[in-house]
């Protein structure tokens, strides 16, 4: 029941993202990349993890050049399909991500990786999603690879959405994770349950 509810909801906003107008999306993207670099928790962390946005995904690629600028450390996910498990890898310029044959820019294998446990200075980790609500809780694409990875992440954790795509509501598991802000191109919203579901957190 939870799956085809979700399901429906995937086709739909999936459909409504490939109806967006180009100049609308770019506009909505800039936008929601200026609000980045005025959070807090941007401005102090010395990791930024990002993903590489698919075509009709909001695009981030804004936020890791400012990340560059200020001297962060960047990192961008390596996804092992086989596990549906993530590693964050640090790059160095945006030129290093590559395809991964599927599609997706990802980076180089031997670059460092992101440890949560030992890494212990400020990090941020923007989360794509179709929708969110209004309790952080999110809905991808449904190979839980972010729910995974964000179980044992204890840094901030913000959810990156067109603020008409934030629903009252999306139908959730018990694997499923919330985040802890809303970043949307009007603005910042921290989650009704941030952090509740994420270890030391809550």
């Amino acid at each position: 029941m939870i799956k085809k509810q979700k399901d429906d909801i995937r086709e739909e906003y999936k459909e409504r993202r490939r109806q967006m107008q180009p100049e609308e999306k770019f506009r909505r993207d800039e936008a929601i990349c200026k609000a980045a670099e005025g959070l807090v928790s941007f401005r102090y962390a010395e990791y930024v993890l990002l993903y590489a946005a698919t075509a009709d995904e909001i695009d981030v690629s804004a936020i890791a050049k400012a990340a560059f600028a200020k001297g962060k450390k960047v990192l961008f996910p390596r996804c092992d399909r086989k596990s549906h498990t993530m590693t964050y890898h640090t790059v160095s310029s945006l030129d290093e991500l590559a395809d991964d044959g599927m599609g997706i820019l990802e980076p180089p294998a031997e670059n460092p990786v992101y440890d949560a446990e030992t890494d212990t200075a400020g990090a941020v980790c923007f989360v794509p999603g179709l929708v969110y609500d209004r309790a952080g809780y999110r809905l991808g694409y449904g190979k839980g690879f972010y729910d995974r990875y964000l179980s044992g992440f204890s840094g901030c954790t913000i959810g990156v959405v067109y603020s008409d795509y934030i629903l009252p509501e999306v139908p959730r598991g018990r694997f499923d994770v919330t985040v802890d802000i809303l970043l949307t191109e009007k603005g910042v919203r921290v989650t009704k349950d941030a952090g509740k579901t994420r270890p030391g957190k809550g």
